[in-house]
């Protein structure tokens, strides 16, 4: 990691001016860039709710957890403020294979003075915990049970950390933050959407500070993102097209919450399916490989009506030709 971190944040920027949300508040801010901060998406569209929550995150040293549906952008939204605030991030994704070893560190065989010996070597966890970073736990609610236990530790509020490998105290350097991401709150998971997911500690999440929801945006904020990433879409057609497309994602967000379907599309998709659109050039069977062949076969009829209703046209079976349908 990086040696020579810059001590503290050294300038303040306007919110007003760098995320569009009306309001005189300043944050602090990084004038330098490295290596650890997350390149800046100038067409990113920010949430207020969100982007709000975690600016306060950064400003007052709070624990912000973001969780909703998959796709939304929950971690690209912190990434993206990071981004804008020069702050260095480092992202771990919790998944099964995240240890408490991997995390907190281990002794580890190097050659000293043409000698080999045994050492301490730390994790990416108290490393960290020692520098002006943003640790980012991505997929929170999926980490095993050992490693949470150790992420209980950092979230007291003493500003210490033991690493009891070491007998050691590790403080926390004053501009450390701490993030993370869930798809379920706590509670686990009662839609069978994603499986894999823990229920976590009550009294680990009450330590969490702000807790804040980015679930699917209204159609006319997704229709803004989705043109903010394909510019050549903006125009009469193209936000017709789009419309319709959000409008068939909008179906199967409403069928899956009424328990007709199991698989929702996430903004995420309908990007791809954009995309895919432009490669196909043929919108229904984008759709297809996009979408439809995620779906359980039951419910395919149920999801080609949903774009039928939409289009006013069926569902190609393959790709007959090269033009827009």
């Amino acid at each position: 990691m990086i040696e020579n971190l810059k001590k503290e944040p050294d300038i303040k920027i306007s919110i007003k001016q760098t995320f569009g949300i009306d309001t005189d508040l300043e944050v602090d801010a990084f004038s330098e860039r490295n290596e650890l901060v997350p390149e800046i998406d100038k067409d990113y569209v920010f949430d207020r709710d969100t982007t709000l929550a975690i600016l306060n995150g950064f400003s007052h040293n709070k624990k912000v957890i973001v969780h909703g549906y998959h796709g939304t952008g929950k971690s690209t939204h912190i990434t993206q403020v990071a981004a804008r605030l020069n702050w260095p991030c480092v992202r771990i994704n919790l998944d099964s294979h995240i240890s408490r070893i991997d995390l907190i560190g281990k002794d580890a065989i190097t050659l000293k003075d043409g000698k080999q010996i045994t050492e301490f070597k730390e994790g990416i966890l108290p490393w960290s915990y020692q520098n002006p970073v943003a640790l980012i736990f991505d997929e929170y609610d999926a980490g095993r049970s050992d490693v949470m236990f150790v992420l209980q530790r950092i979230l007291e509020s003493d500003g210490n950390f033991t690493l009891l490998d070491r007998n050691k105290v590790v403080k926390q350097n004053k501009y450390f933050r701490l993030f993370a991401t869930a798809n379920t709150i706590g509670l686990g998971d009662t839609t069978g959407l994603y499986t894999g997911t823990q229920q976590i500690n009550q009294a680990q999440l009450d330590r969490w500070e702000i807790v804040t929801t980015l679930n699917y945006l209204n159609p006319e904020k997704e229709l803004e993102i989705i043109l903010s990433k394909n510019k050549n879409l903006n125009n009469e057609s193209g936000k017709e097209k789009v419309k319709n497309m959000i409008k068939v994602a909008s179906l199967t967000r409403k069928g899956f919450m009424s328990g007709d379907i199991s698989t929702v599309m996430s903004p995420r998709t309908v990007l791809n399916w954009c995309n895919n659109s432009d490669i196909f050039k043929n919108i229904g069977y984008a759709f297809r490989v996009t979408f439809l062949n995620k779906c359980d076969e039951t419910e395919k009829n149920i999801i080609a009506e949903y774009y039928q209703r939409c289009f006013g046209d069926d569902l190609p079976e393959s790709l007959k030709n090269n033009q827009d349908k």
